[in-house]
């Protein structure tokens, strides 16, 4: 699985797109883990290189959004690592730049910080039920693209995924969350009043990516029928977008650090050796949490 291969290069055809892959669930614990550990090692880091990340995070009701962040949560470092769900503008909110809002929850030195929906919502639920007259949405494709081409300039690596599932999937999906009572309270009115204009949101999809997917800020479209495919997926072009150019070695222990510790510790002359010249070690992590 290469991450390469998810970038749009060209208008998808959400329509056409019937087969989606699958993915072993035997093999997926295994990987899983194997890519938090490595979103573990990138995030201690950027503590260290200053380095800033943006994950923008969009797709169908039900593609899986919630349970990609959740499994990040599992895996980073909460004071590092910020999660800011993105609802309909309020009052205050609608009054000002519909860009403004974002500019708060931008990453710090050191952050990665994902958007559970995003500023898309200008050319998606904006766009399709009426918030935005036609004149404005149009003219937000110009001004995301100024937008990211802002944020790449100031140094944060910004990736941006589409989770795709097929509308018999969602009815499945929807069927689940009505059924279980677990999930029931992510099921709303809003949830049947998009699917009934599917076919609008799906041309909306496809001018967003036409529009918007830039080289230095590609779109990268991952078909999400199949859950632990769709998780893998995301989580290798993370590790893949995050991780490019960025030393994993241990950071150098400050040598005033090692002289207090070594007088508050005893430590010996084989504990100052050792963590003079760490030795790289593999991320350990607990089992992921339940099945969601």
């Amino acid at each position: 699985m290469k991450s390469q291969n998810f970038v749009v290069t060209r208008r998808p055809r959400l329509a056409e797109i019937t087969e989606h892959p699958k993915f072993d669930f035997a093999d997926y614990e295994r990987r899983l883990t194997s890519l938090q550990g490595a979103l573990q090692l990138i995030q201690q880091a950027y503590l260290g290189t200053s380095e800033r990340a943006l994950l923008v995070l969009e797709g169908w009701d039900t593609a899986g959004k919630g349970g990609v962040v959740r499994r990040l949560g599992w895996a980073l470092d909460p004071r590092s690592f910020k999660v800011h769900p993105i609802a309909a503008p309020d009052e205050h909110e609608r009054a000002q730049h519909y860009l403004q809002r974002f500019w708060r929850h931008l990453p710090e030195k050191g952050q990665i910080v994902t958007f559970d929906r995003s500023w898309y919502g200008r050319v998606l639920v904006e766009r399709v039920e009426g918030f935005a007259t036609n004149k404005e949405w149009r003219r937000a494709y110009r001004e995301i693209n100024e937008f990211e081409r802002m944020l790449v300039d100031s140094g944060i690596r910004l990736v941006k995924l589409f989770l795709h599932i097929t509308p018999d999937e969602q009815v499945r999906r929807f069927r689940d969350r009505l059924i279980n009572p677990v999930k029931r309270w992510k099921l709303s009115y809003e949830d049947f009043r998009n699917r009934a204009r599917w076919s609008d949101y799906e041309t909306a999809i496809e001018d967003m990516m036409e529009e918007t997917a830039t080289k230095r800020a590609p779109w990268h479209l991952i078909l999400a029928n199949n859950k632990p495919y769709g998780r893998i997926a995301a989580f290798r072009i993370l590790a893949d977008r995050l991780g490019k150019d960025v030393s994993l070695e241990p950071r150098p222990i400050d040598p005033d650090l090692l002289k207090e510790a070594k007088r508050a510790l005893s430590l010996s002359a084989s504990d100052i050796k050792r963590a003079s010249h760490p030795i790289k070690q593999k991320v350990r992590l607990k089992r992921n949490g339940p099945e969601s």
